[in-house]
């Protein structure tokens, strides 16, 4: 198991307390020239020499034994002694992470607290979630309920998957069988609309218990491919590290990487902000803007999260990792994101009110964009493409509109 590796993505950047040995020749590209790597004949020989695939050779094989060696110690009690997970929503999302828990260890019982009757027969009687995953079986120890009191019983963890606009309301009807010291997994990415809370602060205030154990889980990852077991990385962010590693055990798997980290800050404001740029590069998208656009857009709306987030406490290198721009580029430039879908059907020229009516998901970067201004003017900050995504949501601004205003700001010196 994974549980103890601690870089902060998939490229090995090795950040944790125990990097890999050190290389003889930290890399093979023809960056510059070396008696003992000789560079090849022509520009067209791609092929290595005898003396380039042992120094290739030999870099690999010392990170796969750092990479084994430190699995061998890789703890695994939180699993061992985990007995009940409650999953709070029936969303493709909640499902997913329902399934991946359950089918770490036989005999866990993970229960998914469900508002639709429909949908939990459909749990209990066929093992598929007929809404979201009607063609997907769930593990059998997946047991869905519409009873709050008897899903929390007992839980040592709980994930919450509700919907950010709701999770107050919905919380503070539960609050009764929740236990305090009963550790939430928020999988939920948005700002509260009104009062530009993170889960961070909702959960705490919603349960009336400020010490209530919270841990953020964000990445790049969509609720289908974890479905299908494909490989994908997230971060679990906490300001307890032993909940954050205790998460980490519980949730890592050989499909499933899960970094940690302390920045609970900049791991939610990236993971709400960049619903809201996908709007964007889902518009520029849909009005056929072209390639060159779309990196411009994106590349700015990079820098626009990072201000806000930095000025509002967060670590820069959370917003160009992982939980950052690793979850911007899959919303962004992938057609399986809702919000990215709602900003093509918006540049396509659909109206807000045609796109929502006819989606059973929740696209949460369209109520965070109506967020975006206040916090902006809370913290001085100036971020013209997120602001111009709230003003074509609000019908203030078209997105021809935005795209020539866009154009036409300043053109300032890159730092």
């Amino acid at each position: 198991m994974a549980a103890s590796l601690q870089p902060a993505c998939l490229d090995l950047h090795f950040s944790g307390k125990h990097p890999p040995p050190p290389l003889k020749h930290p890399t093979f590209l023809r960056c510059v020239s070396s008696p003992n790597f000789p560079e090849p004949d022509s520009l067209t020989d791609t092929n290595l020499t005898k003396d380039q695939r042992k120094v290739v050779r030999i870099a690999w094989e010392k990170i796969v034994r750092w990479s084994r060696s430190l699995r061998a110690k890789a703890k695994t009690d939180v699993l061992e002694r985990t007995r009940k997970v409650v999953v709070l929503g029936g969303g493709s999302f909640g499902t997913a992470m329902a399934a991946h828990v359950a089918g770490r260890k036989e005999g866990l019982e993970v229960n998914m607290l469900v508002r639709d009757s429909f949908v939990c027969e459909s749990i209990n009687n066929n093992h598929h979630n007929c809404k979201y995953f009607p063609e997907h079986k769930l593990p059998e120890n997946v047991i869905a309920t519409t009873d709050a009191k008897a899903a929390l019983l007992d839980a040592d963890y709980c994930l919450h998957a509700v919907p950010v606009q709701f999770s107050s309301v919905f919380l503070e009807g539960i609050s009764d069988y929740v236990d305090p010291g009963l550790p939430f997994i928020s999988l939920s990415k948005g700002l509260e609309l009104n009062t530009l809370r993170m889960m961070s602060q909702i959960i705490p205030t919603a349960l009336k218990n400020p010490r209530q154990p919270f841990v953020a889980l964000s990445g790049p990852s969509f609720a289908l491919e974890l479905m299908n077991n494909l490989p994908t990385a997230m971060v679990v962010a906490s300001k307890d590290k032993k909940l954050a590693n205790a998460v980490q055990q519980l949730l890592a798997s050989s499909y499933l990487r899960i970094n940690t980290s302390s920045d609970v800050t900049g791991v939610e404001i990236a993971g709400a902000l960049k619903n809201v740029l996908a709007i964007a590069a889902g518009i520029v998208d849909g009005m056929q803007l072209g390639n060159n656009s779309m990196a411009a857009l994106v590349s700015q709306g990079c820098s626009e999260i990072r201000w806000l987030a930095t000025k509002m406490g967060a670590k820069p290198t959370t917003i160009t990792g992982l939980s950052g721009t690793g979850d911007i580029m899959l919303t962004c430039f992938v057609n399986l994101s809702r919000n990215r879908t709602v900003g093509v059907r918006l540049g396509s020229g659909e109206t807000l009110d045609e796109i929502l009516s006819s989606m059973n998901q929740v696209a949460e970067g369209v109520a965070t964009a109506g967020a975006v201004i206040a916090l902006a003017q809370k913290y001085n900050v100036k971020l013209p493409v997120l602001t111009a995504v709230a003003k074509i949501i609000d019908n203030e601004l078209t997105p021809t509109k935005a795209v020539l205003e866009l154009m036409s700001l300043p053109q300032v010196e890159e730092v």
